[in-house]
């Protein structure tokens, strides 16, 4: 890759093509999905102590990542909901998707002693349906045998911005509780039944701890660095499986296509854990746009290469799975 990215730099000095006086851009702008946020943090910090490389990523949503990348004011988007061939269709320009790891969307709550529950696929659809509204509903009861439940109502916490954590819950309830898909369904945003609502992860975690009876659903890390009980979910094939880096990383069974835009909830594995979720870093295919150089276009790229690499070592520490080898292989070719 980079003796490529060589060849072409030399390419242009013989065409007389003019390069930036600077041997390699100091800062990159990227902006998109908080679902991705606390590995992005510890990858970027690296990056710069290795390279000198300031890498400037605002957790703004997935949404606004994607709108700011269509608007050309940032290098590169977050997202954790790809782009439809529709969305892409209507961008200035093709854009291409770069999976940069696995995270795990965790149903999490606020209740008296914060027990360890096991929700069914049922159960689950029905709290968020409203159709359940106190923690001590017999059908919870049944699933958690020697558990004391509350009696308090329960709050739904939803996100209030377009997200892409949202999209993948949706779509996981989408998949196994016709009701919701037929009154609901799935998307960045959804007119809940029930709830509140607020921005990003760390918004809904944080209206979760200070709301006794709350539940919502949050990645992975933000629970854990915020010592918020996660549930264990039932998946395809009946089990109850709690959140991990390993179950995360059992979820992909089928073939990613060749493009990686696939959601991978739902999985058919036995232990794999159901709401499992791909996040991508979205780019223009072509890099020469709004007067960006060569040089500039050689920095993201090498950014990209790091990424899905080298700073896949940053993946586990934080609770994400890393990129499977067929993955790497298939981002070398986008790449």
């Amino acid at each position: 890759m980079k003796k490529t990215l060589r060849i072409l730099m030399v390419c242009a000095l013989a065409l007389g093509l003019s390069l930036p006086l600077s041997a390699v851009s100091t800062e990159i702008i990227g902006a998109g999905a908080t679902f991705p946020l606390p590995v992005y943090t510890k990858m970027f910090s690296a990056y710069y102590k290795e390279f000198g490389i300031k890498v400037n990523y605002q957790g703004v949503g997935s949404g606004t990542g994607i709108k700011q990348l269509m608007q050309k004011i940032i290098e590169f988007g977050g997202t954790d909901a790809y782009m439809t061939d529709k969305e892409i269709a209507a961008a200035p320009a093709n854009i291409v998707h770069i999976p940069t790891c696995l995270g795990a969307v965790v149903v999490t709550y606020n209740l008296p002693g914060n027990p360890k529950l096991k929700l069914s696929r049922e159960v689950l659809a029905d709290i968020f349906m409203a159709n359940i509204t106190t923690w001590d509903d017999p059908a919870i009861a049944k699933l958690n045998p020697g558990v004391k439940l509350s009696k308090l109502d329960i709050l739904i916490v939803h996100r209030s911005d377009k997200s892409g954590t949202t999209k993948n819950f949706t779509g996981f309830l989408a998949q196994i509780d016709k009701e919701w898909n037929d009154e609901v369904g799935s998307g960045k945003t959804v007119e809940w039944p029930a709830g509140l609502g607020a921005p990003k992860n760390a918004g809904v975690a944080g209206l979760i701890q200070q709301t006794p009876g709350a539940i919502g659903y949050v990645e992975l890390a933000y629970a854990i660095e915020s010592d918020m009980p996660v549930a264990m979910l039932e998946n395809k094939s009946g089990n109850f499986i709690l959140p991990t880096v390993k179950s995360t990383s059992l979820a992909i069974l089928e073939d990613i296509p060749a493009d990686t835009r696939k959601y991978i909830s739902n999985t058919d594995a036995p232990n794999g854990y159901p709401i499992a979720a791909l996040t991508w870093i979205i780019i223009y295919k072509e890099q020469s746009y709004k007067g960006r150089s060569l040089e500039q276009a050689k920095a993201l790229m090498d950014l990209l290469w790091w990424v899905t690499h080298n700073g896949q070592v940053h993946t586990k520490a934080v609770n994400y799975a890393p990129l499977s080898d067929d993955l790497q292989e298939k981002v070398e070719k986008i790449l």
